[in-house]
């Protein structure tokens, strides 16, 4: 096994526990240490990709495991902040609740169908490249995903924080309709 799927792992492993430190409630700044272990798991990402390319270490494990990763790491952070009212609703608990819940709908969505429509393309031999707003849309999330969870912990990081999350969910909806335009001949 190859070091950048060395690193894909690693992030995997990473994810149940930055899940489980964000629970433990006897861990004091519970959030700030779990968004500290998804920066770690995100740096993965990008080290691994980097590595891959550079070195011409590109599999077919890590060109299946590097996405599931990506998402899994993603996905849990999204929905384990919603179970905890003041990550995204520190000054209204119900606002919160809607903005939180729908936009990671949105988001879950978005992965969802894309995801769908990679394996549409793999079953006719064709390789569907990222969109360079996908990758930023990327980088936007986990900086919210990271400011969301410090946020909790410490205020004067949340407006910040919710603003990239909205703006997050925006580039969600407009990188998925792009790919969807961009991509339609899949369908056909």
């Amino acid at each position: 096994m190859n070091t950048p799927n060395k690193l894909t792992i690693l992030r995997i492993l990473l994810i149940p526990i930055m899940v489980a430190v964000f629970y433990i409630p006897q861990i004091p700044y519970r959030f700030t240490i779990s968004a500290g272990i998804f920066l770690v798991a995100a740096f993965t990402d990008f080290l691994d990709g980097y590595i891959a390319r550079k070195y011409n270490l590109v599999t077919d494990l890590g060109k299946f495991l590097d996405p599931i990763a990506d998402k899994i790491l993603v996905l849990a952070s999204l929905v384990i902040m919603l179970t905890e009212p003041n990550i995204f609703g520190m000054y209204n608990v119900m606002l919160g609740k809607i903005i939180g819940g729908v936009g990671v709908t949105i988001i879950v969505a978005r992965e969802m169908t894309v995801s769908v429509l990679r394996m549409i393309a793999a079953t006719k031999s064709k390789v569907l490249a990222a969109e360079k707003v996908g990758k930023v849309k990327t980088f936007i999330t986990d900086v919210a995903i990271v400011l969301l969870l410090v946020g909790a912990e410490f205020a004067i990081f949340y407006n910040v924080a919710i603003v990239l999350y909205l703006v997050s969910v925006l580039l969600t909806v407009y990188s998925g309709t792009v790919y969807l335009i961009k991509n339609k001949d899949v369908f056909n």
